[in-house]
């Protein structure tokens, strides 16, 4: 007979932990090895006892102590496979808890076969998320691809600004029109709209506004 799948549970509801242990130790080919009631005590479990995953919960003795724990136990054991199994569903805690590392995330309330059938499939190398748990992953690296292929694009680009183009744009982040840009250094405004025209087709944008909507989405006005 197979070896059974070791797992240990981390959960500040005692209730649930002792539902999810008898489910799981009702199947054939996985057992509970260990419960907690904090984030504390699961990462004194995991250094202590062996298993194969953990189901975590994220809230126990903080809001955000499931991921901390993960964190450091992924920290000592890089192989470590972890399974959120909690209340949240914002796309702020999905896109956090997924970016610690765990293999999966599941919703609470979830039917008993669909949490058994995420943890076969984590034993099997192949975990598997839901639809909107996916989405919100996906959609959350396509957000940071962009915002990295903008930074790479708007970095280029500033180191072809001139002198005068780099204070104008520092003026625009200051929130500066075209006539007090005009009064500030002392040109005419037409000079200095001919000068925004040249900035837009270096940035590729229609209006000025754009172009400080990104600094400011990169976080880059430090460059200015």
């Amino acid at each position: 007979m197979a070896e059974k799948y070791k797992i240990l549970i981390a959960d500040d509801f005692e209730l649930l932990r002792e539902d999810i242990t008898e489910l799981i130790n009702d199947q054939e080919d996985m057992e509970v090895v260990g419960t907690a009631a904090s984030g504390k005590e699961i990462v004194e479990l995991a250094e202590e006892l062996e298993y194969d995953l953990i189901l975590m919960d994220i809230e126990m003795e903080t809001v955000d102590a499931g991921i901390i724990a993960t964190e450091k136990i992924r920290l000592l054991n890089p192989e470590a496979g972890v399974i959120f199994l909690t209340a949240h569903e914002t796309k702020d805690v999905i896109v956090t808890a997924m970016g610690a590392g765990a293999l999966d995330y599941l919703v609470k309330g979830c039917d008993d076969e669909e949490l058994l059938y995420h943890i076969r499939c984590a034993r099997k190398g192949n975990p598997v998320m839901s639809t909107k748990i996916h989405e919100t992953v996906m959609q959350e690296y396509a957000r940071l691809q962009k915002s990295e292929r903008s930074l790479l694009f708007f970095i280029n680009n500033i180191a072809k600004l001139t002198s005068t183009e780099r204070e104008m744009i520092k003026l625009l982040l200051q929130g500066y029109k075209v006539h007090e840009i005009a009064e500030t250094r002392c040109v005419e405004t037409s000079t200095v709209k001919t000068q925004i025209k040249g900035l837009l087709r270096k940035f590729g944008c229609s209006r000025t506004k754009e172009i400080i909507q990104m600094i400011q989405e990169l976080n880059i006005e430090h460059l200015f």
